[in-house]
């Protein structure tokens, strides 16, 4: 009996998680973003998941995912606008 209500749970949670995230979610995931880049994420229509995903990723740990496994989909669209200013600020050598 305990082990199915567990999957029941597990199963909500992925669920939920599969939601389209609201500029709330985002918020509370990402912390605060200005429109240059709130807006592009929201039009990407991402689930919470996607946000979670991406906010894993940015924070570097390579235990979650692996060293090896490349970041896809809408997550991995979220990392670039997320880090899009950082790319062209870094000093280039030569």
């Amino acid at each position: 009996m305990i082990k199915s209500s567990e999957n029941r749970m597990q199963k909500a949670a992925i669920g939920f998680n599969r939601r389209p995230a609201t500029q709330d979610d985002i918020k509370s995931i990402l912390g605060d973003l200005d429109e240059t880049k709130m807006l592009p994420i929201l039009a990407l229509r991402p689930s919470v998941a996607d946000v979670e995903e991406a906010s894993i990723w940015l924070g570097g740990d390579p235990d979650v995912f692996g060293a090896v496994e490349p970041l896809k989909g809408i997550a991995s669209q979220i990392v670039t606008i997320l880090t899009v200013e950082e790319e062209e600020e870094s000093p280039r050598v030569g």
